[in-house]
């Protein structure tokens, strides 16, 4: 078996510019396809800034969880280093906040594939898509696919080449190769311009900048198959200097191509850009592409989702009738909690059709933020820190808290900071109760050892071994 279990290991090993490929591939989703749209929205050309901004957050965060990683190697991975740093609570906390922002951006990507569905059938209401799109997502991760992985990096390739083509594609329409646009180029040029909404609505804007780069600590968890595990900040480093270029140079042509006054929520800016006479056909194909994009990424979420509510059953921060599997291998009850999560998005999609992408992605965005948070006060505590390592840490945690109160001054992204709010306050209430608890539980089964101590230490050598024989199977009761 540990033959078997070392061999696999071995063939799982990546190099440094591998991870990073994989890192550029698993991060881009509907956060930067769509997303993108309410943050040029929100924030205007300034946006471009943010992206760039929130780049070096990100690789702050992702820095810091390498390294742990590589110090403290850990199943858990960010979950199991904030319960080191900081006690059980921490580690309750964490997984709870990470499941739930997982949930979220589940519910966000669901949202954000019914509206891509509309472009084509757009008399259709959001929910029928999303009901259709959450149902076939569950039933992928019920059955199990062992080709998934495969499909997976298929798709990979595929959301790259969209990008690719956008920008392709985007050069021939600016350089008149291609007639026909649909809006008149102009470069934003002077202040007025490019921060139509002031520094506020830059501000604002900002969390939706961070989002397009979530998925970063699922790439810190993946650092332990590198070849060379002080490697990772590198891989980090190059795979956001990719993305961040991608970013903004892509929104950048998008912003270009069309005026502020276009965009909105509800469509892509790329499919926006690429509208003209002699390419009717392109923004079909790229709405089908993105389709396929974000579909991929939502039920990534969802293995990641039910993967982790298993974890926290299995380690009794959840009830442990979720790390149950009907007939051995179905996670029927972990999917079915999830898909009550998912019955809360489509109704959403029911009751406020015109807000729902908005609310539950702002929510979605800052529990990440505040997971990343999580990562970072971790850190500070499990890592030497150089001065280099404070600075890079102080900087993070000041451009994340940026990040989440510049919701508060818009009414797009204000609800979800609301919503935020409410979940971090029903697992806080859950975390006290589960330690309160653990610590009832902890001191009666003390009080328990003392009482059969005391016994034993006043009874003769006979029932002394007889108090130890029946203490030990009280303790293997218990275990079972």
């Amino acid at each position: 078996m540990s033959q078997a279990s070392g061999k696999s290991s071995d063939e799982k090993k990546l190099k440094w510019w591998q991870l990073s490929l994989l890192g550029v591939a698993g991060t881009i989703g509907t956060g930067y396809f769509l997303g993108s749209s309410l943050a040029i929205t929100i924030g205007g050309p300034a946006v471009v800034i943010a992206y760039a901004l929130a780049a070096l957050g990100t690789y702050v965060v992702f820095d810091a969880l390498a390294r742990m990683t590589s110090d403290h190697p850990e199943q858990g991975s960010f979950r199991s280093y904030a319960k080191k740093a900081f006690g059980a609570w921490a580690g309750f906390a964490s997984g709870w906040v990470y499941w739930f922002s997982e949930l979220l951006i589940m519910g966000s990507q669901l949202t954000a594939l019914s509206i891509f569905s509309r472009f084509w059938f757009p008399s259709v209401p959001l929910w029928i898509f999303a009901a259709g799109y959450g149902i076939v997502g569950l039933c992928i991760v019920f059955f199990g696919n062992k080709g998934f992985d495969r499909v997976e990096n298929v798709l990979a390739v595929i959301k790259i080449a969209a990008i690719i083509m956008f920008l392709v594609l985007a050069v021939a329409l600016l350089a008149g190769w291609i007639g026909g646009t649909k809006y008149a180029h102009k470069v934003p040029m002077d202040m007025a311009s490019i921060f139509p909404k002031g520094a506020v609505g830059l501000w604002s804007a900002f969390l939706f900048a961070f989002y397009a780069y979530g998925g970063i600590e699922v790439l810190g968890i993946m650092s332990y198959r590198l070849e060379k595990p002080e490697d990772a900040p590198k891989a980090g480093k190059v795979m956001l200097i990719s993305l961040s270029a991608v970013y903004v140079v892509s929104i950048g042509l998008a912003l270009t191509m069309v005026p502020l006054s276009a965009f909105n929520p509800k469509e892509s800016p790329f499919v926006l850009a690429l509208s003209s006479d002699h390419l009717a056909f392109v923004p079909h194909l790229f709405n089908g592409v993105l389709i396929v994009a974000g579909f991929s990424t939502m039920t990534a979420s969802l293995y990641a989702v039910t993967s982790m509510m298993i974890t926290l059953a299995q380690e009794g921060d959840a009830p442990k009738l979720f790390s149950q599997k009907w007939k051995k291998k179905y996670p029927l009850f972990a999917l079915c909690l999830i898909g009550c999560g998912l019955v809360g998005t489509i109704i959403m999609s029911l009751l406020l059709p015109g807000k729902v992408y908005e609310y539950v992605t702002t929510a979605a965005g800052l529990m990440l933020m505040y997971n990343w948070l999580f990562i970072l006060l971790s850190s500070g505590r499990l890592l030497k820190s150089r001065t280099i390592d404070v600075i890079k840490r102080w900087t993070g945690l000041v451009l994340i808290s940026t990040a989440i109160t510049g919701t508060l001054f818009h009414g797009l992204s204000r609800p979800g900071f609301f919503i935020s709010l409410l979940l971090i306050s029903l697992i806080a209430l859950s975390d006290i109760i589960v330690q309160r608890k653990r610590k009832k539980t902890s001191s009666a089964a003390s009080t328990e050892q003392d009482e059969q101590k005391e016994q034993a230490d006043e009874s003769s050598p006979s029932e002394r071994a007889a108090f130890h024989i029946t203490g030990i199977r009280k303790q293997r009761n218990k275990i079972k």
